[in-house]
């Protein structure tokens, strides 16, 4: 009886032990490995919170049928403005270059938190806008070029890649990761402390002169964006802020090093980005843009 006792006792133990060892509640890599729809050495997705944000449906799940197709145009559109959405863009970008990961990172503007949200207030617009008018002031602003009609195939495969993406998200509901990451400064930001950061944390992938590296072949755009120059985002653009900028280098930059750098540091890189020299704001004079302030400084 007592050698029986002491079995069932080990027993017990050991699974114990065991359950212990195995976890279902522990988060370990193998179990928070982002997935991608194009896997690719340049891209990488800090896991942040595994299970915290929704997570979109994958490409190979678009849909055969008309729509899918239209989905397809419009991711293609997203992912290669240069070639897809060219007569409406003015600089060397693309919209995945502030969407990370075809618009589906977390804490990098994705599509899919956006979307569910239009319309909505905005302060920049100083009125209700639909889904439709914010990607108009993205090609604007972002991309340095001309709003597309609201009917314009270009448009309305984008907005079909934005509806296909927020499969199952709740209407107005604001969801983790929206947007860019929030930040609070405790000191003031620094233009000096900015340029030695950029110069060893970003201009390995930007350039020592923040103007990008273009692809090696004959693909347009770039495989490291410009940050600054005649083919970057202008003044009017949301990353002309210094702190919307912060706030997306918190999260994102550098590439696979999310969150590595504090709130103070990412606001002292958005400020050394902010002075630098970049296309106009369209909503101003030239003599405006030329004589006042621009835009977009620290609070």
């Amino acid at each position: 009886m007592k050698l029986q006792l002491i079995l069932l006792w080990l027993i017990l133990i050991s699974s114990i032990g065991l359950a212990q060892e195995l976890d279902p509640l522990e988060v370990r890599p193998s179990l928070a490995t982002p997935r991608l729809s194009i896997p690719t050495n340049l891209t990488t997705v800090p896991v942040v919170n595994p299970g915290e944000y929704f997570v979109p449906p994958y490409v190979e799940d678009i849909p055969d049928d008309n729509f899918g197709e239209l989905v397809k145009i419009g991711r293609n559109i997203f992912v290669n403005t240069q070639k897809y959405g060219k007569r409406y863009v003015g600089n060397g970008l693309n919209c995945t270059n502030c969407h990370l990961s075809e618009g589906r990172k977390a804490n990098a503007a994705p599509l899919w938190a956006a979307y569910g949200l239009y319309p909505m207030y905005r302060h920049k617009n100083k009125e209700v806008v639909t889904f439709e008018e914010r990607i108009q002031d993205c090609f604007k602003y972002s991309l340095d070029g001309i709003a597309p009609m609201v009917d314009s195939p270009e448009m309305e495969a984008l907005v079909a890649y934005a509806h296909w993406l927020s499969k199952g998200v709740p209407v107005g509901i604001a969801l983790p990761g929206r947007g860019f990451t929030p930040i609070k400064k405790t000191r003031t930001p620094s233009t000096e402390n900015g340029e030695i950061l950029y110069k060893t944390q970003c201009a390995i992938c930007h350039g020592k002169d923040g103007l990008g590296y273009k692809y090696e072949d004959d693909r347009p755009g770039y495989m490291f964006p410009p940050l600054w120059g005649p083919d970057s985002f202008n003044r009017a653009a949301g990353m002309n802020k210094v702190k919307t900028a912060a706030q997306f280098i918190k999260a994102n930059m550098p590439l696979g090093k999310g969150f590595t750098l504090t709130d103070d540091e990412a606001l002292d890189i958005g400020l050394y980005m902010w002075i630098q020299s970049r296309p106009y704001d369209p909503r101003r004079s030239i003599i405006t843009n030329i004589f006042m302030p621009p835009p977009g400084g620290c609070e």
